[in-house]
């Protein structure tokens, strides 16, 4: 994302032109988002309850293994929970947008809850089949809370120019999540056992997912109607939760998405296979560590870049970094020298992703901002499944790479070979969430909305 689109617009409503001045180059702070009404405990409450979905798989793993169970049931619950974890995205978001964020995300962290203490209590390895079923409950039970944020974030922030400093603070955030999920499990494994793991990680959900549900934000959000006299530039979103692939951006930045991950996946595979070449068993978890610090250390980064241009050219420049990235690991450099590789593509994964997020303000259809953010992660989340599996399918790090460059080059190809797509076809209407209690705007901003009147007007009680 850039300046045209996140800057500070000069109408009343978002537009593809910035202002000139220092204020369209220089994001605000880090430190001025975190002291912001409601921002710590948005952001807390996402982190927490997202850590089940990178704390399942290796906890599931340890408590097979620890019953007695085979790798191969260790895998296959691992895998339903994340494929069925990543279907599910977009099912939730429609229902977020239909009935609000409370009701849909107490759900949901109820259930994911229930299951995994149903999976502690028919101990995995001992009933293979009911822990299946609870793995994909447990999956499809998973809080959209990335979508609910990402659609929180113009309500929270103070212009466009903070809201591209929270994209990229999200983005760190979710690295934050795969790095410190299984250092958990590992934490939660030595002291309490694999079982009592899958207690804990249910807990964890269902505390952040309480945190979020219940802040101020989250009540009060209700999805905008399309702004009066915009019928001609601003699409009605078709019904059904597939209704923003219905649109050519929407598709461009989940295929790109999809693409990335099928690169992602496959770098989990090669670290694995580099650690039985090189007879290092802890590049298998080093390496993705690796990638996942690049990631924070590019999103803090690009958070505080002055930067100019447009949303598609930075995407792929995002891309091809990535791409770039993982050239160097042809050469099968050594264990250390690997560590060190991986942490490039790293740090331009990061910025690809806070672009793709930040346009579905200007791409996505009215009314669905929750729906189109699922399918990004879905996207994602499908794509790294994919690539762990083409990666699989030979012996030593030739598969793998090549997986990994191939998702990479696509995810290139495609933005640049639909970056007309990505153009802004309309400014999006700010949703009723804006009418926090306790939060004000500049007067300018309330003008131009319709008959709606000013924020005001229509601000509901606590």
């Amino acid at each position: 994302m850039t300046s045209t689109v996140l800057d500070p617009p000069t109408t009343p409503t978002r537009t593809t032109t910035a202002p000139a001045g220092p204020a369209a180059s220089a994001p605000p702070g880090y430190r001025q988002l975190l002291t912001s009404p409601h921002v710590p405990r948005l952001l807390t409450g996402a982190v927490v309850g997202h850590l089940p979905v990178a704390m399942a798989p290796l906890a599931l793993l340890i408590a097979v293994r620890a019953q007695g169970g085979s790798v191969g049931l260790a895998g296959l619950l691992a895998a339903a929970f994340g494929v069925s974890a990543a279907v599910a995205q977009p099912g939730w978001a429609t229902l977020l947008e239909r009935r609000g964020q409370t009701v849909t995300l107490l759900a949901c962290g109820l259930g994911t809850a229930g299951c995994f203490l149903g999976l502690a209590v028919v101990r995995p390895a001992g009933q293979p089949v009911w822990a299946l079923l609870l793995s994909v409950a447990a999956g499809l039970c998973t809080a959209p809370l990335e979508a609910a944020l990402r659609a929180l974030w113009p309500e929270v922030t103070r212009g466009p120019a903070q809201l591209r400093t929270a994209l990229s603070l999200d983005a760190c955030a979710q690295e934050v999540v795969f790095i410190a999920g299984p250092l958990l499990v590992l934490a939660l494994g030595v002291t309490v056992g694999g079982t009592a793991t899958l207690v804990a990680i249910g807990l964890l959900g269902l505390a952040g997912t309480l945190a979020f549900a219940t802040a101020r934000p989250a009540r009060h959000w209700r999805p905008a109607p399309a702004a009066p006299g915009t019928t001609s530039a601003a699409p009605t979103a078709p019904a059904g939760f597939a209704g923003p692939l219905r649109y050519p951006g929407t598709r461009t930045l989940a295929s790109a998405l999809l693409c990335a991950g099928v690169a992602l996946g496959a770098l989990n595979v090669l670290a694995l296979a580099f650690a039985e070449h090189d007879h290092d068993p802890a590049l298998t978890t080093v390496m993705p560590a690796a990638l996942a610090a690049g990631s924070l250390i590019g999103s803090l980064l690009y958070g505080r870049l002055r930067r100019t241009g447009t949303l598609a050219g930075h995407a792929r420049v995002a891309a091809f970094g990535l791409l770039a990235g993982l050239v160097p690991l042809l050469l099968e450099p050594a264990p250390a020298a690997a560590v060190l590789v991986a942490v490039v593509p790293g740090l331009f994964l990061a910025p690809l992703l806070i672009n793709v997020f930040a346009g579905l303000d200007q791409v996505a259809p009215s009314g669905m901002l929750h729906t189109a953010a699922a399918w990004m992660i879905t996207s994602l989340g499908l794509g790294q499944a994919a690539g762990t599996a083409l990666a699989s399918t030979a012996v030593g790090a030739a598969a793998p790479l090549a997986t990994a460059l191939t998702g990479a080059a696509a995810a290139f190809a495609v933005l640049l070979l639909r970056r007309s797509s990505l153009a802004p076809h309309r400014p999006r209407p700010r949703t009723t969430a804006n009418n926090v209690p306790g939060r004000s705007r500049p007067t300018p901003a309330h003008r131009g909305r319709g008959s709606r009147g000013p924020v005001a007007d229509v601000r509901r009680p606590t």
